[in-house]
Formats: structure tokens, C-alpha cells, sequence
């Protein structure tokens, strides 16, 4: 994987990152390194939640841009993430039924980039990430999304079905994308909606989408059995966008 993610190194530079209250995305330690520095900023990160990777000297070498990680690389998002709270209260100022986007494990940021930007323009509150097997905001998301990440809030979540569970009980429904779901014309969308896209080869995760209220297939004719995720998003975005409208079902 390469990471694109702004690179600290060095253990004064990551203890200052995390001081300032930077946002740090995933942190690379040296395996085996628990001397004091190391140790204060192995805690931090697990106050803090940050995926921590316990990594050779060859793999820190590797992904090290000066030379002098002495032990110790973070990379940091490249955009502040947002709270899902920032999404629902960006629903209630406009007035209108809260519409999200729920991506369970995308990894290649040249698609998340192309999710966001959908989620933009078809007038979505938010996009929803998890912290674990997924892209999170990196360079190439930014330049893939054409400028929507300085206006869509995306949220990065330890628990993508807890997240869900906690959505439902403020009146939120999901519908999932599935081959094998019901054809997308003959549901209603037209309640508070989280759109839930799956990974690039995949899909939705068992538990997300048993949390699902409805699978939804996307009529195909071809001769090649799936779409691309972003198309499949923006296809499964603009139904639940003609029907709120012009109506359901």
C-alpha cells in the first residue's frame, strides 16, 4: 500500500503532531522499541485511537521520505475529519431529511475521491468512513474528489455497524448495494437514507449489512457481471435523489 497521507518522522515530530492535535491517521513504530519517547508516544496514539503498526527497520527504511524516522513515522489526513453529529445538524439547519453515504472498506482513493465528489453533487450531508481496511483522506482523495472534500464533512468511525445502530434510532433507514438485491426501482427511498457501498471486490460486509433495511441491485444488460464502485454509488445516489423529488414508490 503506499500511503499518501502527510509524513512525520522522527519522535520530536510526532510528539509535537499529537500535542498540536493534529489528526493522525495510522503511526509506524519500530517493533521491539519501547524506550521512554517511544513509549509516551505508543500511549498517545492508543488515547487517541490511532491504528498503530509495529514494523522492521527495513519496512520503516522503506516508507521513510528523510532518512531519520529514528524509529517513529505518523502520517496525518490530509483533510480534518468531521463528527456524523456535524452531518445530521448540517441536515436540520437546511431543512431537509438527512442523506449519507456509508462506504464499508473502499480502499483505492481515486474511488473514495469520485464518492465524495458524487455525494456533493447530489446533495448528501455527509460521507461515512471507517478507521480499519479502508482509505482514509489522503492527496490523491482530495485531487479525485475536484474540490467536494472542502465542502462534504466525511467522518471516520472505529465501528461502522455501531454507527449504523446509533443512526437508526434517529430515524435513519439503509439500503446497501447487492447484485443479488431487489431491482432499485421497486423500493422507497424517500425516508432519512444512508447510502452503504461496499469494497472494491468484496462488497457490503455481512454484519453491515445485516443492519441494512434494503439491498438494492442496479438493472444490468451487458455482457460483464459489475460496475465500477464510484459509478455504482453515483447510479444507487441518483435514485434515492429522483425519488425525493418527484416521489417513491
Amino acid at each position: 500500500m503506499r500511503y499518501e497521507e502527510f509524513r512525520i518522522e522522527g519522535r520530536n515530530a510526532v510528539r509535537e503532531a499529537f500535542r498540536s492535535g493534529k489528526t493522525i491517521d495510522k503511526l509506524f513504530v519500530l517493533d521491539g522499541c519501547q524506550d521512554g519517547p517511544v513509549h509516551t508516544i505508543i500511549q498517545e496514539a492508543k488515547k487517541r485511537e490511532v491504528i498503530l503498526n509495529f514494523v522492521a527497520k527495513e519496512r520503516l527504511d522503506q516508507i521513510s521520505e528523510t532518512g531519520k524516522h529514528q524509529g517513529v513515522i505518523a502520517f496525518a489526513a490530509a483533510y480534518e475529519y468531521a463528527s456524523v453529529e456535524d452531518m445530521l445538524k448540517v441536515a436540520e439547519e437546511k431543512g431537509e431529511k438527512p442523506f449519507l453515504f456509508l462506504l464499508d472498506g473502499v480502499e483505492d482513493p481515486h474511488n473514495l475521491g469520485a464518492i465524495i465528489r458524487t455525494a456533493n453533487l447530489a446533495g448528501a450531508h455527509g460521507v461515512i468512513i471507517p478507521k480499519r481496511h479502508a482509505v482514509g483522506l489522503t492527496a490523491t482523495v482530495a485531487k479525485a474528489s475536484a474540490g467536494a472534500l472542502n465542502y462534504t464533512p466525511v467522518a471516520k468511525v472505529t465501528n461502522l455497524s455501531a454507527t449504523m445502530e446509533g443512526l437508526k434510532k434517529k430515524g435513519l433507514w439503509f439500503v446497501c448495494g447487492d447484485m443479488d438485491g431487489e431491482i432499485m426501482y421497486h423500493q422507497d427511498f424517500t425516508s432519512p437514507m444512508g447510502l452503504v457501498i461496499g469494497n472494491e471486490g468484496t462488497g457490503v460486509s455481512r454484519l453491515v449489512k445485516e443492519r441494512c433495511d434494503f439491498t438494492a441491485s442496479i438493472p444490468m444488460a451487458g455482457n460483464i457481471d459489475s460496475l465500477n464502485v464510484s459509478v455504482a454509488a453515483g447510479i444507487l445516489a441518483y435514485e434515492i435523489v429522483r425519488q425525493r423529488k418527484f416521489g417513491g414508490n
